[in-house]
């Protein structure tokens, strides 16, 4: 994969007036990004990842708030629209967390849990060969799933007086249609199936679309210094969704997700110099979960899990996740420049197929430079190669932190 980018970046200064007729400077960072870029599963790709920091009130007890969007179009006709972040109102009383997409998208999809047998294979069908994950030239045409995506997810939490403690409620709203499915073929001699076929025949779903829409219970603590490039404190979520067939879902079920993140530092002289700790897991706790809703990396909020490999890897009614990263300085008295090294691993399973969780992992490796646009915001660019399971490799560039 290559990428070029080039990063311009301007403050606009919004004026607000208070209660007391004192004037208070409010400053956005943006960040435009455009971007150039070629990955082998969507071709050429360019657009624009503007990303958006500013505070909504004194910054000594209000949080940074960041956005992320995002518009790219790339040469396999595929159209990527997004709007993702976590906004604090002024001294943290309330955190909303906006999750908008909107894709014309395809991607290859594998068999369900990390066991080899099933997860190195797009298809049912022992006579098919494993698929690799060297896509340099691309996954072949009919290993390719098409789909397009609409989802909605608003939060809403309220903090609990005076501690770093947040909790309240979310609406969530994922549908997907038009899915076309290359590789299955029904008239066939013999059928060739696919994972995603067998799945939803299984439990009885649509093949060519499906919704799920509910409502999330969450209880957060977030004690992090700064939400884009944390170099101290501490993280954890977690959200019970439940997603009733009477709001629209194409069939009732619950899922839970359960995140924690830790920041160590490694010399109190130089704070960026820490080791960053990630883990989650996800988990389908009853009902009818459709296949592309199930539990998968690369389909987190940001959707930086599992480096280096494609989006929904490894995918499984029940997921855990955990990465650590080695963040650190490049200059001896600056902190403009910075690199990290990062090892992560994923697990999942498959309750169709008696592959349990912790059973079998797909890990993945690399490293990465940073380049801090805004030292006051801590707002970095970061470049970083990675490589995985069955020659999987890659090129990552994002705004902020990973995690």
């Amino acid at each position: 994969m290559f990428i070029f980018a080039f990063y311009p970046s301007y403050g606009q200064d919004a004026d607000s007036v208070s209660s007391k007729g004192e004037e208070n400077e409010r400053k956005i960072s943006i960040i435009p990004m455009p971007v150039i870029a070629t990955n082998p599963t969507m071709g050429l790709i360019f657009g624009v990842a503007p990303g958006f920091n500013w505070v909504n009130g004194d910054p000594a007890n209000t949080s940074m708030t960041s956005y992320l969007g995002q518009i790219l179009y790339t040469t396999k006709n595929q159209l990527l629209v997004g709007l993702r972040g976590n906004q604090f109102t002024e001294g943290d009383k309330l955190l909303m967390m906006t999750d908008i997409r909107f894709q014309i998208n395809s991607q290859p999809t594998y068999g369900l849990g990390t066991d080899p047998k099933y997860s190195n294979t797009v298809i049912d069908d022992p006579s098919y060969p494993n698929v690799g994950d060297e896509l340099g030239k691309g996954p072949a045409e009919q290993e390719m799933m098409y789909f397009n995506l609409f989802r909605v997810y608003q939060t809403f939490l309220k903090r609990h007086q005076d501690t770093r403690f947040f909790y309240g409620l979310g609406y969530h709203l994922d549908v997907m249609w038009n899915i076309d499915d290359k590789l299955l073929d029904l008239d066939a001699n013999p059928p060739r199936e696919t994972w995603h076929y067998k799945y939803q025949t299984e439990i009885g779903m649509p093949l060519d679309g499906y919704t799920q829409s509910g409502i999330s219970f969450n209880a957060s603590f977030d004690s992090r210094d700064n939400v884009a490039n944390p170099y101290d404190g501490r993280y954890a979520l977690a959200q019970f969704r439940t997603n009733p067939s009477f709001l629209g879902s194409t069939a009732s079920s619950g899922q839970l997700w359960l995140e924690y993140r830790d920041y160590f530092t490694l010399n109190k002289e130089r704070p960026r110099n820490l080791l960053a700790f990630w883990t989650y897991g996800w988990f389908v706790t009853g009902g009818k979960v459709p296949y592309m809703f199930l539990p998968a990396t690369g389909w987190d909020m940001f959707g930086r899990s599992s480096r280096p490999h494609t989006m929904g890897r490894f995918r499984g009614e029940d997921l855990a996740y955990a990465e650590l990263e080695w963040r650190f300085p490049l200059q001896q008295n600056k902190d403009r420049l910075g690199a990290v090294l990062f090892v992560n691993t994923a697990t999942a399973s498959s309750r169709t197929q008696d592959v349990k969780l912790f059973g079998h992992f797909g890990t993945g490796y690399g490293g990465g430079l940073r380049y801090m646009l805004s030292p006051k915001n801590r707002v970095n660019i970061a470049l970083d190669y990675g490589r995985g399971i069955n020659g999987a490799s890659a090129i990552f560039l994002n705004l902020n932190e990973m995690f």
